[in-house]
């Protein structure tokens, strides 16, 4: 792994990057590769983990005061539920197959989001029922893939009023999920030294992406800012079935 740790890096920033710009997709990105470069499927996944929670906590930091706490407790109740299952599960499932699964999945979800998001807006309302259903989905993606953002983040995009509530809502769901993650992770003995060393060198790229994605947010009109995570997920979805 040593020689990998270059491309850890470059990818830590990339990833970083995409997360500050549109809120997510620190999983979806790096984990394109990253398997490739580390000892084991689950070692991948738990540092993709650790490095976005890392991302994730700069960022909810600024926007803290948009949060409603309400609407988030219970996708994080339904999240925490089915996590844990789905961590359990992950020894026991393929990796090539589950990354085979996980890109069919957001191509189509991007596809649904671009084609019906007028018709999904007056559909998807902050109830506890929307909530709880994107928290579920959210709690099997990041169990299995270290990829919960997705299910979420097209709740939040069409809830939330603005693009900074939503980003306070989306980095405050990434903060703690990925907190439950690295415990579940951690008893689970994903968190080996390999994965402790890649942390330590990422930091790097992690700072340069964060301060690139604060200077394109600002930028972003919130109307473009929304098809541009559309576009994302569907193209990550993609490149993760084509490279599998």
């Amino acid at each position: 792994m040593p020689e990998n740790i270059l491309y850890i890096i470059l990818l830590a920033a990339g990833a970083s990057f995409v997360q500050r710009t549109t809120g997510f997709g620190f999983g979806i990105f790096i984990m394109t590769v990253l398997p490739f470069l580390m000892p084991s499927y689950a070692e991948a996944v738990t540092l993709s983990g650790i490095l976005s929670l890392t991302s994730s906590t700069v960022v909810m930091l600024k926007y803290l005061k948009y949060v409603s706490w309400k609407r988030i407790l219970p996708i994080l109740a339904a999240f925490l539920v089915m996590s844990a299952l789905a961590v359990f599960m992950l020894e026991k499932l393929e990796g090539r197959t589950m990354r085979i699964i996980l890109g069919l999945i957001l191509i189509l979800l991007s596809l649904y989001f671009c084609f019906f998001k007028e018709r999904l807006q007056k559909v998807i309302k902050p109830t506890s029922g929307w909530q709880i259903g994107s928290g579920v989905i959210s709690g099997v993606m990041g169990g299995l893939f270290g990829m919960q953002g997705p299910p979420v983040v097209l709740y939040l995009i069409n809830s939330e009023p603005d693009k900074n509530h939503y980003m306070g809502m989306i980095q405050t769901y990434a903060v703690l999920t990925n907190v439950i993650m690295l415990v579940t992770r951690a008893c689970n003995g994903y968190l080996t030294t390999a994965v402790g060393t890649a942390y330590l060198y990422s930091i790097t790229g992690l700072v340069v992406g964060v301060l690139a994605g604060n200077w394109a947010f600002k930028r972003l009109p919130d109307k473009l800012f929304a098809y541009i995570v559309y576009a994302y997920i569907g193209i990550s979805g993609l490149i993760i079935f084509l490279t599998s």
